[in-house]
């Protein structure tokens, strides 16, 4: 997921439609390798640059997110308030297609002159960082320092002369004769996509993948073995791309996972996964960084204070399972129980034949074709207490059948529970989702009570939607909130909606009894998307009034059962879902 050469450009374009001439309004520094600078721009409102030097997000792109920044600025932060605070803007480089972009700033220094100061905004992975290069190119100070220790190929220190990073020289992707790249090709033994990436200058391996599938259709080539065919195929791609780009058809696209995680963003179309991956398109660079970054960032933390929770989770929920499956297997051993009884009669009906002291005996089954069985017997016992032995076998059997079943179905309704915390836990998104899951799993006995209480975040309300024709829609984030959602807020001829057989939140239309079908359909879809079932399609969705779903007493929270109901099959989508979204 590397933001390439050709991305930076467009980011470059799209920053110098809006900021050129623009003043500096504010900077801060929210984390120790990212800064915001709000600019006051002519006739555009304030716009607000990110910049990142992290090894795994590097990148400069307009954002609209309000990071949490430190009550002390730091060091580097405070260097360039004294140096570009309320300077201008008055122009944005970038040297071909390298991963760096320059920022020049007219300021004016100590003496009050006026000077151009270059904030450098390197991209190169875990070498990214951010620099502030005086008037006569020297760096002032960079948001990492390079010492020679750490690098013996660059250093990067405050008074040393500012260098470019070593670059090779390669075909640029937009301005190339097919001839220099057919000669690269021909002197290469490598994959296709692996031989472009080195041949040209600016694009990610995304993009040459791509280049790839669509020159030799999805079938793998080394370099020097492309038909004629597949070589006139690569030409036109690169035709094609440099075509949409001048006339900025292109497409920002991101490609995620279908359980949601991030994989990959582009500037032209990605189908090479082909249905494997869902792709969701913007119409900006800048939108689609904001959006892609601050995702996986929000996804990757909550998962990381989730972690914990997961863990004891999937814990839980295998010990159970294995304790279920152990009840099952003794439970299929008291399935002969009455042979016990059987055996019990056969001696009482013949205890004339038998005396104290024979360890077996041949008896006639008259419950069965008249066959003789053959029968243990204890020498110790008199016949009447063998028979009473097998009488009290047949009893502890039939005893352990009735407890076992409950035990059984008690177990199985646990597996269902720790299932749909798991489902809640896999959607939560803020501090104050986890909080209550842990609140909850607490108040189950699943986690020991702190002895110092906590203060909690402030409790969310159910998650909200317009259905497309205006109805309220109102979906649960976790069990507790389901109960109360189905139980207390909503009025009895409301709808109710929940995922066929699978984990999910419970979903309420409020609608008085008289929905429309586009409202329907719109909150099966959401009870779809909020459940264990997001990533699958023609999902079973039951639904009815909320007059006709009670709360089994004593069943744990989420738990409930419900009649009179209707089945519809819909697939959620992610996009249509967040469009319905509320944002408050």
């Amino acid at each position: 997921m590397a933001l390439d050469g050709v991305f930076l450009s467009l980011i470059k374009s799209e920053l110098s439609d809006s900021l050129i001439g623009a003043r500096v309004d504010k900077i801060h520094q929210p984390s120790r390798e990212s800064l915001v600078i709000s600019f006051r721009t002519v006739g555009k409102g304030n716009k607000k640059l990110l910049l990142s030097s992290s090894a795994g997000a590097a990148r400069a792109h307009f954002t609209d997110r309000e990071p949490e920044n430190p009550k002390v600025p730091p060091m580097f932060c405070m260097l360039l308030r004294k140096h570009i605070g309320s300077g201008k803007l008055i122009s944005i480089r970038q040297d071909g297609f390298e991963r760096i972009l320059f920022f020049d700033f007219e300021a004016t220094d100590e003496l009050g002159d006026r000077v151009v100061l270059t904030l450098a905004v390197e991209i190169m992975g875990r070498c990214s960082n951010i620099l502030l290069i005086s008037p006569a190119g020297r760096v002032i100070d960079s948001i990492k320092r390079v010492s020679e220790d750490m690098s013996r190929v660059r250093c990067v220190l405050p008074g040393i002369e500012y260098t470019l990073p070593p670059r090779e020289k390669r075909l640029d992707p937009l301005d190339f004769q097919p001839e220099e790249l057919l000669s690269s090709l021909e002197s290469s033994s490598q994959e296709l996509s692996k031989s472009l990436v080195k041949i040209f200058e600016g694009i990610s391996p995304v993009v040459a993948r791509e280049a790839a599938y669509f020159s030799c259709r999805g079938a793998e080539r080394v370099s020097n073995s492309l038909s004629g065919d597949e070589k006139d195929r690569l030409l036109y791609f690169f035709k094609d791309m440099k075509e949409k780009l001048s006339s900025r058809q292109n497409v920002y696209c991101v490609l995620k996972e279908r359980d949601g995680l991030m994989k990959d963003f582009s500037f032209i179309r990605i189908n090479q996964y082909g249905s494997l991956m869902i792709s969701k398109d913007f119409d900006s660079p800048s939108a689609l960084l904001d959006y892609f970054y601050s995702e996986r960032d929000a996804l990757a933390q909550t998962r990381q204070r989730a972690d914990d929770l997961f863990k004891l989770l999937t814990s839980l929920n295998e010990r159970v399972r294995r304790r279920v499956s152990a009840q099952k297997i003794e439970l299929s051993e008291t399935k002969n129980r009455d042979e016990f009884r059987i055996v019990g009669d056969l001696i009482m009906s013949n205890l004339w034949k038998l005396e104290k002291g024979m360890s077996e005996v041949k008896l006639e089954n008259f419950y069965g074709d008249g066959e003789e069985i053959e029968i243990k017997l204890d020498p110790r016992l008199t016949p009447s207490q063998n028979a009473q032995k097998y009488y009290s076998e047949y009893r502890k059997a039939d005893t352990a059948e009735k407890m076992l079943k409950s035990l059984i179905e008690k177990g199985e309704e646990e597996i269902r529970y720790l299932e749909s915390v798991f489902d809640s836990l896999s959607r939560a998104t803020t501090e104050s989702e986890l909080f209550e899951i842990r609140e909850e799993l607490r108040s189950e006995g699943y986690i020991k009570s702190q002895k110092q209480k906590v203060k909690s975040p402030k409790s969310l309300p159910p998650a909200e939607y317009l259905s497309t024709d205006g109805y309220r829609i109102l979906s649960g984030r976790n069990n507790r909130q389901n109960d109360i959602l189905t139980l207390h807020s909503a009025d009895k001829n409301d709808l109710w909606f929940h995922v066929k057989d699978i984990t999910g939140s419970h979903v309420i239309l409020q609608c008085s009894g008289a929905p429309t079908d586009t409202a329907i359909e719109d909150a099966a879809m959401i009870a779809a998307y909020n459940s264990s079932a997001r990533n699958s399609s023609s999902v079973p969705v039951d639904y009815t009034y909320v007059k006709y779903v009670k709360k089994p007493s004593g069943s744990k929270p989420g738990m409930v059962i419900y009649t009179d109901q209707k089945t519809l099959y819909v697939t959620p989508e992610q996009e249509a879902v967040e469009k319905m979204a509320v944002k408050k």
